[in-house]
């Protein structure tokens, strides 16, 4: 059965450009507002354009993958399959950089509106070979999955009105516990909205054996680092970022500066709004000292069971107050904007706030500790 799915689907090119091709016309008709879908296809189209060229203008150069290495540290690899970043860094035959192949990349439909991100060498290998991770019991699974979540979001949107107070503005009325309930479900709602809408386009794409990436590989909820939660937030944009940006600007070596540069990019690739650039600024403004505070735990080494107590605690706290951090600046994003900050300052330094805060705190710091614990059991 996979094999008659993957010769049907998987390896029919054109019939998949074709179908992006209408799928997109369809969608612009019914929508009546043409301008708006070509922005939101546009944005994707420009990520496949640029993971084009760049793969290809390295193939020119010597190859910096060490397979063998990553073949000692990759289960995958290891059993004798072939991961995603394999594919990803493994350059093809010059003969596949053809006009065919790169348009098919560029409005593949399983991909088109909203991915995952794929790499044009990923997409190029799979076209020849479909993979091999998933089997057909597997992606079956994957889609049953799906329509749990799906039916968790209809749970939601029935019984809980986070959106309704974020957007009607009234949040400014209610208690402080509730402006953060209202942000912490925004925060929930989002995940999952963006978590159905992924795995929706990437069951597709496995179904036609193009394997992508996870967008949404960890529950939000289970992050107590902005650097793991990025890491698990839009997974295959992040992957972009780091092959096609991160590493050209010079990756370690300056990242508090390129933090600010991949920020704002991201924030202007999404809209080009004060409230997103803010979203970003602030982001970054509570990435940088975690990052130095990360080096300097790093570079600390406890020397008795004490030190060790003391360390996993000022880790929890560290966690509490990163947690704290990403949440003003997701309120700041998509709940207040940045014209509600002084209103929300405001209102959290009222006296009646002080016990919520200190209540909140709290309860991201027991949150923290249950993490470490299960990253220990792991």
């Amino acid at each position: 059965m996979k094999a008659i799915l993957s010769l049907c689907l998987g390896n029919n090119w054109l019939f998949w450009t074709i179908t992006g091709a209408l799928l997109d016309g369809t969608y612009a008709l019914i929508s009546g507002n043409f301008v708006i879908n070509l922005a939101i296809s546009s944005m994707q189209v420009v990520l496949r354009m640029i993971s084009f060229g760049c793969d290809y203008h390295w193939s020119f150069g010597q190859p910096r993958f060490d397979k063998k290495r990553h073949v000692q540290r990759c289960h995958v690899c290891s059993s004798g399959r072939t991961c995603y970043h394999a594919l990803q860094e493994i350059g093809v035959h010059s003969s596949k950089y053809s006009f065919n192949m790169y348009l098919c990349h560029l409005i593949y439909a399983p991909l088109y509106i909203a991915g995952p991100i794929i790499s044009y060498n990923a997409f190029a290998k799979q076209l020849e070979a479909p993979q091999e991770n998933y089997s057909v019991r597997q992606i079956s699974a994957y889609g049953l999955r799906w329509v749990l979540s799906f039916l968790l979001m209809e749970a939601m949107t029935h019984f809980f009105y986070y959106n309704a107070f974020a957007i009607s503005g009234v949040w400014w009325q209610l208690s402080p516990f509730e402006i953060f309930l209202i942000g912490y479900g925004v925060l929930n709602f989002m995940w999952l909205k963006f978590l159905l809408i992924w795995r929706y386009f990437r069951f597709w794409s496995l179904i036609g054996g193009i394997e992508t990436p996870e967008n949404m590989p960890r529950c939000m909820n289970n992050c107590y680092d902005l650097e793991s939660f990025w890491k698990g937030w839009h997974a295959s944009f992040n992957k972009w970022l780091v092959r096609y940006m991160y590493i050209p600007l010079g990756g370690s070596q300056r990242k508090l500066l390129n933090v600010w540069v991949i920020f704002t990019f991201v924030a202007i690739w999404h809209d080009l709004e004060w409230k997103l650039l803010s979203w970003a600024w602030l982001t970054c403004l509570f990435f940088v000292p975690e990052l130095l505070v990360k080096s300097a735990a790093d570079a600390f080494q406890a020397r008795s069971a004490f030190g060790a107590f003391i360390h996993r605690e000022l880790g929890a706290i560290a966690g509490a107050v990163t947690i704290s951090c990403l949440m003003v600046a997701n309120l700041v994003g998509y709940v207040v904007g940045p014209s509600g900050v002084k209103s929300l300052i405001s209102r959290m330094l009222q006296k009646d706030a002080y016990p919520v805060l200190v209540y909140i705190f709290i309860s991201f710091y027991v949150g923290v500790k249950l993490m470490f614990h299960i990253r220990d059991l792991k």
